[in-house]
């Protein structure tokens, strides 16, 4: 795909897959075009939700909820025309296949807690996703858990391999409340939070007179 010289180099959007632990980075995944919308829904933790607490009617007993839902699509017709070779024999089975793997248990995971009910064992421990993070351009890094995925293949090749697609992704950010401060999620938590204090204090001050009047009363 051609472009105009001296263009400015278009970012994408996408998910890192790092290690919760140690934070090393394992995958990353971008997306092939950039959504054109980015919906975020704020549930927020309020104390004394009952009307009348006017102790608590002010207070914040932690961060908000937020989720993000994000339409994405991807299209082999490039890579076809270029003669991508992994395109070529398996579609885009390995992309949609990456972004599957991130919501199901690996698969020696779930045979190794089989084996252990098999041998008695009376406690199986819930199989650890690696943490996922979100990334929307560099002020807006933030861990998330995947929480629909939803994969429209719409063009197939002649081996019925998927070459377009549509993608609905959901996302809840991972807050300290989920992770804890001490965690690579939990500092990238944090970090996000901290940008947006950033950016807030940057937002021009508006007057009185913008509202319509002089004062409160």
């Amino acid at each position: 795909m051609s472009t105009f010289p001296g263009s400015p180099k278009l970012i994408k959007g996408g998910l890192v897959v790092v290690d919760p632990q140690t934070g090393a980075v394992g995958k990353i995944i971008p997306l092939q075009y950039n959504p054109d919308t980015l919906t975020r829904t704020f549930q927020i933790k309020g104390v004394g939700a009952e009307s009348g607490d006017r102790i608590e009617a002010l207070r914040l007993k932690g961060p908000a909820n937020e989720t993000i839902k994000v339409e994405a699509e991807i299209d082999a017709t490039d890579q076809l025309e270029i003669g991508d070779s992994l395109v070529t024999t398996a579609g885009l089975h390995p992309l949609l296949a990456a972004l599957e793997v991130l919501v199901n248990p690996r698969s020696d995971a779930l045979q190794a807690n089989n084996q252990s009910a098999s041998s008695g064992s009376l406690e199986i421990v819930a199989v650890e996703a690696p943490l996922t993070v979100f990334v929307f351009g560099p002020k807006r890094i933030v861990p998330v858990r995947i929480t629909e995925l939803t994969i429209t293949e719409e063009a197939f090749d002649t081996a019925l391999n998927p070459i377009r697609a549509k993608l609905s992704l959901g996302l809840r950010v991972l807050t300290i409340d989920d992770v804890g401060f001490d965690t690579k999620g939990g500092g990238l938590f944090i970090a996000y939070l901290k940008a947006k204090e950033q950016l807030a204090g940057q937002s021009a001050a508006g007057k009185f007179g913008n509202l319509g009047i002089t004062g409160l009363p």
